[in-house]
């Protein structure tokens, strides 16, 4: 595997607790989820370059 494109990791899911279900603007799940579709845009551009 070549170091300069390593294959991109998953976020780390928010804990049971951080979410305060209060209504929050940028409520932690939110922001969770928009950092899973990122990573998935990533990892389908890191498995097309770099197909098994």
């Amino acid at each position: 595997m070549n170091d300069d494109n390593p294959k991109p990791q998953p976020p780390e899911p928010p804990g049971p607790g951080d979410c305060c279900h209060s209504g929050c603007t940028f409520c932690v799940d939110d922001m969770y989820q928009e950092e899973l579709d990122k990573y998935r845009a990533a990892l389908a551009a890191w498995q097309t370059r770099n197909p098994e």
